[in-house]
């Protein structure tokens, strides 16, 4: 599983031009990847980390500060553009087995008290974000 947490102001998705998820208050936009062999450990540890990594200002987590979380799934966090001129997506997991992966990482913030927003999975989606700091880590479990 890989993600991109990206510390923001504010954040929103739209899909069709209407928006679908919005934080409108410092927080986290993750951008959310999953490939073939990610299970529950993988969210676990995504889950923990997204809630706990210290890089909100005044070095706080989105726990310490009872912060925002705004995830958007995209599966080209698992693009190869190694060789060619396109990139592949074959380390990307299809939807089948990646929905349910987002979907558990979500409910897993929510059920600690996060505030979670969501985008529409499989959707094409418009992200809009202020980068505060700019501050942007990627994350990556160990089967990644």
């Amino acid at each position: 599983m890989r993600a991109v947490l990206q510390r923001v102001t504010r954040a929103s998705v739209a899909v069709d031009g209407e928006v679908v998820g919005r934080i409108d208050e410092p927080g986290l936009l993750v951008l959310l990847g999953v490939t073939h062999d990610d299970g529950p450990e993988e969210v676990a540890w995504m889950v923990r980390k997204v809630r706990d990594l210290r890089i909100l200002r005044d070095e706080r987590s989105v726990a310490d500060a009872g912060a925002p979380v705004l995830v958007v799934s995209q599966f080209t966090l698992y693009g190869d553009a190694r060789k060619g001129r396109r990139p592949t997506w074959q380390a990307a997991a299809p939807g089948e087995v990646s929905q349910p992966l987002y979907d558990a990482v979500c409910e897993g913030l929510r059920a600690l008290g996060t505030h979670v927003e969501t985008g529409v999975f499989g959707a094409e989606m418009a992200v809009e974000l202020v980068n505060d700091g700019p501050f942007t880590v990627p994350l990556e479990t160990s089967s990644g």
